[in-house]
């Protein structure tokens, strides 16, 4: 069982909705769901490249796929997630645009975020405690010859190189791509998700996300809701 602490929107919100057709899946329920018929791309190009980000489901990484310390619980974690969730206020993720990341499509935000960043670290800081540590074996799997000496170091410290300064937040919709894939998949990804990505996404849950087996695909265990009980009362 390996967990992770993710970024997704609510499961009724309109950009989960589109997310779960253009992945094939839903990240709450974990059933398949129907591609989108889209001009210019086929229904099995769409599901071949979108393989990988539909195993992880529709998420921004705060916290990387972890196995828990043998000292510590599933039930305790849940319990420091619901307090931390508490002390953190929402937020709004300024708009989000389609942009390429590395030989990746994903969806990025439109201007850089400080607050999402350094919630992003804190995160990490928090919750590195219920972190097993990675094996010598896991660290090789990570390829950590081919990173940056701070990406390295991120690695053996964090468990993740792209933690603290590297990290940035973003949500991946493709695997790899090459160029004229790439062209052809931006264009279409643009016209599909600008109904959808227009404003500001509100940022008001933090989400445990579960792979209950070695190469299980992620689902959400559950949404932590930010802020103080009194306030959400209130509101």
């Amino acid at each position: 069982m390996r967990y992770a602490i993710f970024f997704t929107p609510p499961a009724g919100d309109p950009l989960t909705l589109a997310a779960a057709s253009w992945l094939g899946r839903s990240v709450y329920s974990g059933e398949a769901v129907d591609h989108p018929s889209v001009r210019g791309l086929g229904l099995h190009e769409i599901a071949f490249h979108t393989a990988l980000p539909r195993r992880y489901g529709f998420h921004a990484v705060l916290m990387a796929p972890f196995q828990l310390h043998p000292d510590v619980t599933e039930a305790a974690l849940l319990r420091e997630l619901m307090r931390f969730a508490g002390t953190i206020e929402p937020l709004a993720i300024p708009p989000l645009h389609v942009g390429r990341l590395g030989d990746h499509l994903g969806l990025v935000p439109e201007t850089p975020c400080r607050m999402i960043d350094l919630l992003a670290a804190t995160v990490v800081q928090q919750f590195d405690g219920f972190r097993a540590p990675l094996t010598e074996a896991e660290i090789e799997r990570r390829d950590p010859y081919a990173l940056t000496a701070p990406q390295f170091a991120n690695l053996y410290r964090w468990g993740n190189p792209y933690v603290m300064d590297e990290y940035r937040f973003h949500i991946d919709l493709t695997g790899p791509l090459d160029g004229d894939t790439m062209r052809r998949f931006a264009s279409v990804l643009e016209g599909y998700f600008a109904p959808v990505i227009g404003d500001p996404v509100p940022f008001s849950n933090l989400a445990l996300f579960v792979e209950r087996e070695q190469g299980a695909p992620f689902q959400v265990h559950s949404l932590h809701p930010m802020g103080r009980v009194s306030a959400r009362r209130i509101a």
